[in-house]
This record gives C-alpha cells, sequence and structure tokens, in this order.
C-alpha cells in the first residue's frame, strides 16, 4: 500500500516512470538504513494507516503524504537537524516533480513541526503531528516496543546518558496542556499514552 500510495502521488504530477521508481528507491533506501529500528517503512505504513481515518479532516492530503514520506528520511541520532535536513530534501524532490511552492513550504513547514510537536495554526500540521504521536497512545506492549526501537537507534550512547535525554523528552509530553491536538486523537490516544509515558519514566 506504500508504494502504491506514493506512485498515486506523484502520477498526479505526470512524473515519469523512471523518476517516480528512482525516488521510490530513495525512500526505502533511507528509511532501511541498519541504524533504524523505529524510523522505518513500518512506521510510514501505520501512519499512513492511522492519517486515512481522519483523510476527510485534511485540507490538503497530497501535503500529507509528502511530509509523511519525507518527515523522517534523513535521521542520524548523532545529528540534531534531522527534521530540517529532511525538509530540505523534501522541497528539492517536490520542486524536481514539478509541485507548486505553496505545496513544498507547507510541507516543509509541517517536517519542521516534528521537531517539537507543538501545536499548530494549521489544521493538517495537527493532524500529522497527531498521527506521529500516535504510538505513545497505543497499548502497552507496542509502546515497550516502540520504545526498545528507539533506544537500539541511540545504542551508542551507555544508560545513564541515554535515560537522562529519554527522561527529558518525555517530560517534555508531560509538559503540554496536552499531547494531541485534535479532538480525534485526543480522545483516541491521551489518556493512555499519558498512561505509558508514567510507566516508561519508572523503567528509566
Amino acid at each position: 500500500m506504500l508504494e502504491q500510495t506514493f506512485k498515486n502521488l506523484l502520477e498526479k504530477f505526470d512524473t515519469p516512470t523512471e523518476v517516480t521508481s528512482k525516488l521510490w528507491s530513495e525512500i526505502v533506501e533511507q528509511y532501511s538504513g541498519k541504524k533504524k529500528h523505529y524510523h522505518t517503512l513500518k512506521h510510514l505504513e501505520e501512519l499512513l494507516q492511522i492519517l486515512n481515518e481522519v483523510k476527510s479532516e485534511i485540507a490538503d492530503w497530497d501535503v500529507i503524504l509528502f511530509t509523511l514520506f519525507y518527515h523522517d528520511v534523513i535521521y542520524n541520532a548523532l545529528k540534531s537537524d534531522n527534521e530540517e535536513q529532511s525538509a530540505e530534501l523534501a522541497g528539492k524532490r517536490m520542486q524536481q516533480i514539478g509541485a507548486s511552492p505553496k505545496m513544498i513550504l507547507n510541507c516543509k513547514t509541517q517536517i519542521i513541526a516534528t521537531k517539537n510537536h507543538l501545536v499548530s495554526t494549521d489544521s493538517d500540521t495537527n493532524y500529522f503531528l497527531d498521527a506521529d504521536l500516535s504510538i505513545l497512545g497505543q497499548d502497552w506492549e507496542m509502546y515497550s516496543e516502540y520504545s526498545k526501537n528507539v533506544r537500539k537507534e541511540y545504542s551508542f550512547y551507555p544508560d545513564m546518558v541515554y535515560n537522562a535525554g529519554r527522561r527529558k523528552v518525555l517530560k517534555h509530553f508531560l509538559s503540554m496542556d496536552r499531547i494531541y491536538k485534535t479532538p480525534h486523537f485526543y480522545e483516541k490516544f491521551e489518556v493512555q499514552a499519558k498512561l505509558n509515558i508514567f510507566k516508561e519514566l519508572r523503567f528509566l
């Protein structure tokens, strides 16, 4: 479903088949690196499924899809500018296939927003941010697998360093008035997300 969704998206811009194949191969390669355990194609598949639930609420579905495919395309656990680098690559690829400047700007803005997951004035951005954090509100088994995979991506850090950084991230979410910005995701995931985060913090 993921590959076909990407191909259908690029068809709207009359993208030559060879270009589409090249861009898809790039995405597969970037999300399949040996150092990636959570930020993988599986993450994209789950995100697409979650977003499909609120498709009728999205103003620009094509932009959301570009954001989905490129939001973690550059992910190096040693770097702090992954979102900026991912947004830059998304912009280049969208420009390459002839997307409008407005679409490119909106996509890059959405990707940058995943850095801090703060509430946005743009509804589509809030829906994407909520979907991106939907893993926090899953049952404990899924959440636990997610947290272990994130730990693997930062395996080069000793527990003392990693745990301190992880606690900071988790407490950032708890410091928000609400983790989920949209009514749909708030009602579906908020309570469970906070329970999961509190539980993980007890283990750190």
